[in-house]
């Protein structure tokens, strides 16, 4: 090595690069990795947050957890305005699967309103705290029309189409009354089910949730004197309550999905990828797709 000091030099870089690579890694990994749970009888947390548009992971963790023969109960911590109706359903399934093994207790956080509020009703119990922003129980489409805008700038628009009702909802031109009661029979079906399912899991008649399920939103305290919410408290009451109903003595212990091992630059390139997708989708969400979603304007 002495007659190659440079390639010296490239090796000794090479080895001190890999060095600071892995430590920085290791930096990194989560603290709870991996689902291998030592003994005991432990609750497990599942978090959902923001705008449903997206039900795989949650989904993966419900099922991780309720296979596991050391988890007895999963808490849903909810802190979700609701999102779109088909991943929402998704996770709403998963949840009375995974509550045919485990018992479930949802805990809303500051919102758990419209598809946040159908996800609670997978539960076995539902805990809000008092000024927990719920209910919200509806669906809504969105649409938006730049028709006089575009006149405005002088741009017109063609479309060609092989059905009459293909460019329902285009933002060129307004709707027709016909195209209106087309999407409105959409959207009333999807009230319908979310009404139904509010119904059968609450034990409640459809006509008092028809009363209740017109958009408003409840506070916890509110929502629990009308039937939708069964106790006021905290994420910990939550976790106590399903480690009684799991047969628990004592305080539980509480156990989280573990985040991915990865190393610092798959950390900083799927974080970035992951916080841009996000935005994009979240802010498309609102305008776009047939949702139940509370929007606070």
């Amino acid at each position: 090595m002495r007659r190659h000091p440079v390639l010296f030099g490239i090796l000794l870089l090479i080895c001190v690069g890999l060095t600071f690579f892995f430590l920085v890694s290791a930096f990194f990994k989560s603290s709870r990795a991996g689902y291998t749970l030592p003994a005991g009888n432990k609750v497990a947390v599942v978090k959902i947050e923001g705008v449903i548009t997206d039900s795989e992971e949650i989904i993966r963790e419900i099922e991780d957890f309720s296979e596991n023969q050391h988890v007895k109960a999963i808490v849903l911590r909810i802190d979700s305005p609701g999102g779109s109706v088909a991943p929402t359903q998704e996770i709403y399934d998963a949840i009375l699967e995974a509550g045919k093994k485990k018992k479930i207790v949802a805990s809303m956080g500051s919102i758990a309103a419209s598809g946040g509020y159908l996800v609670a009703c997978g539960a076995d119990r539902i805990v809000a705290n008092p000024g927990t922003i719920t209910g919200s129980i509806s669906a809504v489409m969105h649409f938006a029309n730049m028709e006089e805008l575009m006149r405005k700038i002088g741009v017109s628009a063609s479309v060609i189409k092989s059905g009459k009702y293909k460019d329902i909802g285009s933002p060129v031109r307004e709707m027709t009354e016909e195209e209106k009661n087309l999407i409105q029979q959409l959207v009333d079906d999807v009230y319908d089910q979310l009404v139904e399912t509010v119904s059968q899991r609450r034990k409640m008649p459809r006509d008092h949730v028809r009363l209740l399920a017109d958009g408003r939103i409840l506070t916890g305290r509110q929502a629990q004197k009308e039937g939708l919410v069964d106790f006021l408290g905290n994420q910990r009451y939550a976790v106590r309550l399903a480690g009684r109903l799991a047969g628990i003595v004592g305080e539980p212990e509480v156990v989280y999905p573990p985040q991915k091992k990865a190393f610092l630059m798959d950390f900083l390139f799927e974080n970035m990828a992951m916080a841009v997708k996000k935005a994009l989708v979240q802010e498309r969400q609102k305008t776009e797709g047939l949702n139940y979603l509370y929007l606070a304007r």
